[in-house]
């Protein structure tokens, strides 16, 4: 191998070694910090694998059963870590495979890497073996992409490729190459970005913007803040605690947001949204000013535009311009890092009590809870609900569990009933709503906390979507606690098809195999519970445990989830049964 060295300037000499593409990758991924990726090797990436098989004291990979798990990995890594997740994946099946994904991903501004092997460049466009266009596949689902056909192109695009998915409000990026620019050499150095040009990743805020917030948050008598993720991705939640408490704001939060702030802090008030908590829902209406922090106001939490808050002066604290106005119409819009926004915001705020409203909360929770969450987590009835299994893990965890949710009946119900202490402990799949999303997640979140209790709670329809996976928590024993909540259906189309299709129950019906012997086959521990008696003991047993662990819970087949606001209806109109 040559080595020289070049001069860049006076002050800094920057060492060239001369490399194939394929260990120039394995260098970027080392210079980024990267130590951990999840992925699938195949014939297009091959070369990089075959150079990842030399870096094995400094970077591990997890071979992951299918690609998708591969990128629902490097999302709940992502989500818990802080960092970059990384992804990595052939051509052609491949790659089309990481696109559910990169889409999850970025509706949910989550930072990962995908890199894809592609055919050689001379065969660019003839329809070679396992050739796709993913570039223009991915297009539409990342934040960036681009495809790499010289092996001199690699620093400088990696380089790029993890400053534009962790920056501003993150997302994922994709890196496509071409297998000649593996194979190729060239002399690499590599230098971090640390700006592109026509990029502006956090606005600069604006002092006016901010006073004129703080001159609303003063004269408000019915202030009511909802905030969002990106709280958790600015790492504000001091300064949004510090908000809430001195001007004596209720706080409510979007799933995504939720474990910014510790469930039990007097002031948080719950979740807004089609199953979130009745007050914070109906209470949106009579506020007088809506503080919006690090959210997007998604279809799921406003309801129907036309009615939503419109009382209500709107303030919207955000790091993406493009997310201003979109929909609904901010008053006064103040840009950036939520960190730096509500840091800005703090002096101008006067301190402040609002008790009789407040006492408003407190009285529609009394209504929630003596109509819905009662009946939810302390049942008299003979079936197992959902909502007792929660909050027999929150015993048990002490509620520091990272609770890792799939899409359903089961997710709206954890998200309701967890309960946290710590931020980045709630994983979920929001704007796209993935079924499979957990279980791979799980074990990305996981491996990104491994000092921390991560139980995955999932349906019986999104398990068998990447069931897969238990493969890899068998081969590298990781210790994901898996629970789930089985009802035999389908259960929320089921609960839709009852209330909205008059109960015609099509293709909702799931016959399940022996889901604790398929997890004993990985040869992980594995119990079921059907009946209430065994509940708790089984549940710390489970929690006690240092090993993977599965646990099946049989669950009432038709157990509806309420609070609900219909698609469509207004906030104020949600349906408590």
């Amino acid at each position: 191998m040559e080595t020289l060295k070049v001069k860049k300037d006076k002050s800094e000499t920057v060492t060239k070694i001369k490399i194939t593409g394929a260990e120039a990758i394995i260098h970027c991924l080392l210079a980024e910090g990267v130590d951990l990726l999840y992925g699938y090797p195949g014939g297009a990436i091959m070369p990089v694998y075959d150079e990842l098989y030399k870096f094995q004291d400094k970077l591990t990979h997890i071979l992951t059963r299918h690609e998708q798990g591969a990128t629902h990995s490097a999302q709940g890594y992502a989500r818990v870590s802080g960092r970059v997740g990384v992804a990595m994946a052939t051509s052609g099946p491949g790659a089309t495979n990481l696109v559910t994904g990169l889409a999850d991903a970025q509706i949910d501004s989550t930072p990962i890497v995908c890199i894809t092997g592609q055919v050689p460049r001379h065969l660019l466009g003839s329809d070679a073996f396992q050739e796709t266009d993913i570039i223009g596949i991915s297009t539409p689902v990342t934040k960036w992409n681009h495809q790499i056909t010289k092996a001199s192109e690699i620093p400088e695009v990696m380089a790029k490729a993890f400053y534009i998915a962790k920056s501003g409000r993150p997302g994922p990026v994709l890196v496509d190459i071409t297998k000649n620019a593996q194979f190729e050499e060239f002399e690499f150095s590599y230098e971090k970005c640390t700006g592109v040009r026509s990029y502006n990743p956090e606005p600069k805020p604006d002092v006016t913007a901010i006073e004129a917030a703080a001159e609303l948050i003063n004269n408000a008598k019915k202030p009511f803040i909802v905030w969002g993720q990106g709280v958790i991705l600015g790492k504000a939640e001091e300064e949004l605690k510090a908000l809430i408490e001195k001007a004596g704001i209720p706080a409510a939060w979007t799933i995504m947001g939720e474990s910014a702030i510790p469930t039990s802090h007097p002031l948080n008030v719950g979740m807004v949204g089609m199953h979130g908590n009745y007050g914070p829902n109906v209470l949106t209406n009579e506020c007088d000013l809506l503080l919006a922090i690090g959210m997007r106001f998604d279809d799921r939490v406003t309801g129907s535009l036309d009615t939503y808050a419109k009382q209500a002066k709107v303030v919207h604290f955000e790091i993406d311009p493009a997310e201003i106005n979109k929909n609904v119409k901010a008053d006064v819009a103040v840009l950036g890092n939520s960190k730096v926004t509500l840091a800005k915001l703090l002096p101008f705020v006067k301190n402040n009590k609002h008790d009789a409203w407040h006492d408003e909360f407190k009285q529609k929770a009394q209504i929630e809870f003596d109509t819905v969450i009662k009946n939810d987590i302390h049942p008299t009835k003979e079936g197992l609900t959902m909502g007792e299994v929660i909050e027999e893990i929150n015993i048990a965890s002490k509620n520091k569990a990272v609770i890792v949710t799939d899409v359903g009946q089961h997710q709206m119900i954890a998200c309701r009933y967890a309960k946290f202490e710590q931020s980045k402990s709630n994983i979920t799949s929001g704007g796209l709503g993935t079924m499979g999303f957990a279980l791979p997640a799980a074990i990305g979140a996981k491996q990104g906390a491994m000092d921390r209790e991560v139980v995955a709670i999932i349906g019986d329809g999104g398990y068998q979507m990447t069931i897969q996976e238990l493969g890899v928590i068998f081969q590298h024993q990781i210790p994901v606690k898996i629970v789930v909540l089985n009802n035999d259906h389908l259960g929320m189309v089921r609960q839709w098809q009852e209330l909205f299709f008059d109960k015609r129950y099509a293709s909702t019906v799931m016959v399940n195999p022996d889901f604790v012997k398929i997890a004993e086959g990985y040869h992980i521990e594995s119990k079921r519970v059907s009946e209430r008696k065994n509940l708790k003991a089984t549940i710390q047993e489970m929690i006690a445990s240092d090993k993977p662990y599965f646990l099946e819970v049989k669950v009432e087949k038709e157990d509806n989830v309420f609070p609900m606001i219909p698609s469509g209806a207004s906030v104020s109109d949600i349906r408590l049964k």
